[in-house]
């Protein structure tokens, strides 16, 4: 059993990025975070809700990094990431584990926001790092698709 005198915090992941502030804005803008802090070509601190994400010039991370964001309502989110222009690399899909969408950053991080799974409804095809979609056989097992 944990110590409860070491609670832990929400993770905030480390995203490396080429230009901060072409991320910056498109965090903002495209993705609606808000810009908490920032040391201009260095390191910045987006947020939205509970979620933060630090993002960091050149450092820190390895490129092509992937984040899970629990949120309420994958459709919403999905028609207002669209019409803000954001990078939508798999549309809102079911799967067992969630209900969910990927979203690319400007160099190559995926965002992946999902909400609770839609109950009754078949499991979509998955598209992993490589762009190999994967689909669900009959016994619930994946296989890449050729």
């Amino acid at each position: 059993m944990p110590n409860n005198y070491n609670r832990f915090h929400p993770a905030t992941p480390i995203l490396r990025v080429k230009d901060l502030q072409a991320s910056i804005d498109y965090y903002v803008t495209s993705l609606g975070f808000k810009l908490d802090w920032q040391d201009p070509g260095i390191i910045a601190s987006v947020s939205r809700d509970e979620s933060n994400l630090m993002i960091v010039e050149n450092d820190q991370s390895a490129p092509g990094a992937w984040v899970w964001i629990g949120v309420q309502d994958t459709d919403a989110l999905y028609d207002e990431i669209l019409k803000n222009g954001g990078m939508i690399r798999v549309k809102p899909t079911n799967y067992w584990w969630a209900y969910e969408m990927q979203v690319d950053d400007l160099d190559g991080n995926v965002l992946r926001f999902g909400a609770e799974n839609k109950e009754n409804e078949p499991y979509g095809p998955w598209l992993d790092a490589q762009n190999n979609l994967w689909v669900m056989n009959d016994e619930k097992v994946w296989t890449k698709k050729d």
